[in-house]
C-alpha cells in the first residue's frame, strides 16, 4: 500500500503532493513501482495534528481518487474517519476505507457499511493531538487485540461480511517505542485472529529512534521493519518508499514459500 498524503502538514511528506496533479503523478509512480493499493489521505494524523473540515478534506481527496481510479487498476483507499468523506470517496471509486478511529466517529459505521467498501480498523489510544503525551497499557498486546476484536464485532453486527474487514495495530498511535517493539515481536498473536493484518511503520519515529536517522533517511530502517512484520504475519504493508519495500517483500515472500 503506497502512502499518498494530499495534505500540507503530514509528518513525512506534507505539502509535496498537495496539488492534485502532483498527487496523481505520485500515485501512478507508486503503482508502477509495484503498489497494489494507494492510500489517499487528506487530513494528517501525526501527533499534534489538528482536524480539517469535511469540505476541505473532500476538496483534497475526491479529485485525486477520481483521477487515479480512471488511470490505474490499483485499489484506491481513502484514509479518513469522516462519514461524509467515506460516502463521497466510495462514489468516486475508492474500494477501501482506512480509518485510524476504527469507525467510532459519528455515523462512520453506517457510512462504511452502506459504501460496500472493505474497511481497515486501526487501534489508537487517545486522539492525534494528544496520543503521544503519555501512552500507558497494562499489557499492550492483549489490550490492542481486545479493542480490535470489539470493533470487528461491531462491524459484523452492522452487516459487514468478514471478507470486508482488516485490522491494524496502529504503530505509533498512542504507543511508546517499547509498546511498538512488543507489538511487532508478537504480531502473530493479532494475525491469529484470522483477518488480514495491515501494518504501517514507514518513516515513523520508531525507525528514527532505532537508526538515529531523520525522516528523509529512514528508508532502510522502514524496509527492515516491513520485512519483520511480514515474517510475523502482516498481509499489507503501508509504505512511502514503494520500490525498495516491494523488492524486500518479494524476497520475504520467497523465503516464506510463495
Amino acid at each position: 500500500m503506497g502512502v499518498l498524503n494530499v495534505t500540507p502538514d503530514s509528518f513525512s511528506d506534507g505539502g509535496r503532493f498537495f496539488p492534485v496533479d502532483a498527487a496523481v503523478a505520485q500515485g501512478l509512480k507508486m503503482v508502477a513501482e509495484g503498489a497494489a493499493l494507494i492510500d489517499v489521505g487528506g487530513e494528517s494524523s501525526r501527533p499534534g495534528a489538528h482536524e480539517v473540515s469535511v469540505a476541505e478534506e473532500l476538496r483534497r481527496v475526491i479529485p485525486v481518487i477520481e483521477r487515479l481510479r480512471g488511470a490505474c487498476n490499483a485499489v484506491i483507499s481513502v484514509d479518513t474517519s469522516k462519514a461524509e468523506v467515506m460516502r463521497a470517496a466510495s462514489s468516486a471509486g475508492a474500494g477501501l476505507i482506512n480509518d485510524v478511529r476504527a469507525l467510532r466517529a459519528p455515523h462512520a459505521l453506517e457510512a462504511a457499511a452502506d459504501s460496500g467498501c472493505a474497511v481497515c480498523l486501526m487501534h489508537m489510544q487517545g486522539e492525534p493531538r494528544t496520543m503521544q503525551d503519555a501512552p500507558h497499557y497494562v499489557e499492550v498486546v492483549s489490550e490492542v487485540r481486545a479493542f480490535l476484536a470489539q470493533r470487528v464485532a461491531a462491524c459484523r453486527e452492522a452487516g459487514f461480511d468478514a471478507d470486508r474487514l482488516g485490522i491494524d495495530p496502529g504503530f505509533g498511535f498512542g504507543k511508546t517505542l517499547e509498546h511498538n517493539l512488543t507489538l511487532l515481536r508478537r504480531l502473530r498473536e493479532l494475525a491469529a485472529d484470522g483477518l488480514p493484518l495491515l501494518v504501517g511503520l514507514s518513516r515513523k519515529s520508531m525507525a528514527g529512534t532505532l537508526t538515529h536517522r531523520p525522516r528523509e533517511e529512514r528508508t532502510a530502517g522502514s524496509v527492515a521493519l516491513a520485512v519483520i512484520a511480514v515474517l510475523n504475519g502482516a498481509r499489507i504493508i503501508r509504505a512511502h518508499d514503494v520500490a525498495p519495500t516491494v523488492d524486500a517483500l518479494r524476497v520475504a515472500a520467497a523465503v516464506q514459500g510463495g
